[in-house]
């Protein structure tokens, strides 16, 4: 456990650049070096992460703890990866408000805002050559963006992912059933039962006004409904609590989530604390503990019989679906509020497409890149 542990947090400490780099870190680490598994079960990992709403590089790394030592080594990888960015992003949230009115520190941040522009642009560009190659996914990228602009709600989301899903099961479907129709699918239906149960509570305590079961209960329908990972976490998360926290600290801890390494799911903490004023430790920790759960939960459900899962023509079909309406759901978020919030005067655009255009052709570390927008930001403020 102790193995797997320090494994994970060594890995939490540099993993900047997204769930992308992240899952090339743990290929890079556990494939190669260590051999603790092998490609050809590594990459079902991956698949099932991107089948199953919630944090998909953290599931990936909680399967292979999973896989190394059982449920104890997964909960050892899930603590190793996170702790270093809940740290930060609690002693951010913390603290700032002594610091972030000062113009050299509010310049920082908005340089920040505008490589969020950067990152999840890029994202958009690079999950639509890769889930919308066809005429279908297309359209149903366009719709789901659409809709979501349209009318921003959760419940918008929740229709079309699941509408998603069903066309693709219906028309994205192809291929043959590599998977005999007589092999046994074993799954685990205690966890199962322990994610509805959760998700079910979540819907009365989310009316629990004022109480920590609120903060669970908002943080878990979050967790239990973005697929995708990342990026897509934010428009879910708007929609549950961007009415409890101030628009620009919710963009705010955004920026800062992709300032420091490990997952992005971790703006939970950041956000959690803001909410609990009282013992901001504990929203932090409920509020983070809340969004990861259901994913983690979902993963212990369908890990053993996954491999046969996905063979299946109808069940890659609807998760194709689903795929195009993720890049539907970022690219709505690249627009509202990652960019209408970020690009308010003509130079801040211009940094965006010189940004973009540094990352595409030079492909610098993120880490770079995070303290060139936020010098700059900061120099800016400071000349004006």
């Amino acid at each position: 456990m102790w193995q797997i542990f320090t494994r994970f947090l060594a890995l939490g400490f540099i993993s900047f650049g997204g769930p992308a780099a992240h899952i090339g870190y743990f290929r890079q680490t556990f494939v190669n070096e260590l051999n603790w598994l092998d490609d050809k079960r590594y990459g079902s990992l991956v698949a099932l992460s991107q089948f199953m709403p919630g944090p998909g590089s953290s599931q990936v790394g909680f399967a292979i703890g999973y896989h190394r030592g059982g449920l104890m080594g997964a909960i050892a990888a899930f603590v190793g990866f996170t702790l270093p960015s809940f740290f930060l992003l609690f002693l951010l949230a913390v603290t700032s408000a002594h610091w972030f009115e000062t113009t050299a520190v509010s310049g920082a941040i908005h340089g920040l805002k505008l490589l969020a522009v950067v990152v999840v642009a890029d994202a958009t560009l690079a999950m639509f050559g890769q889930f919308c190659q066809r005429k279908t996914a297309r359209v149903l990228m366009v719709a789901t963006a659409a809709s979501i602009m349209l009318f921003p709600s959760l419940l918008t989301q929740i229709v079309v992912l699941l509408l998603a899903a069903i066309v693709g099961f219906v028309v994205l479907t192809k291929g043959e059933n590599i998977t005999p129709e007589n092999t046994p699918i074993t799954l685990s239906y205690g966890w199962l039962a322990v994610f509805i149960l959760g998700l079910l509570s979540s819907f009365y305590l989310i009316n629990q006004t004022g109480t920590l079961g609120q903060v669970f209960a908002q943080f878990y329908q979050v967790g239990s409904l973005v697929f995708g990972g990342g990026h897509v976490v934010l428009p879910l998360l708007e929609a549950n609590v961007g009415e409890l926290v101030d628009s620009d600290r919710f963009l705010t801890g955004y920026a800062l989530a992709q300032a420091v390494p490990g997952p992005m799911f971790t703006l939970a903490t950041f956000l959690g604390a803001d909410l609990w004023l009282e013992q901001p430790i504990l929203g932090a920790i409920v509020a983070t503990l809340a969004i990861f759960i259901p994913g983690f939960l979902l993963m212990l459900v369908g890990l053993k019989s996954w491999h046969a899962i996905s063979e299946r023509p109808a069940i890659s079909g609807a998760i194709a679906g689903v795929n195009a309406a993720v890049v539907g759901l970022l690219l709505a978020a690249l627009y509202s509020p990652v960019f209408t919030s970020a690009v308010i005067e003509p130079i801040d655009m211009a940094l965006v497409l010189i940004g973009f255009a540094v990352l595409k052709i030079a492909k610098p570390n993120i880490v770079l890149l995070v303290m060139g927008f936020a010098a700059t930001g900061a120099l800016i403020s400071l000349v004006n």
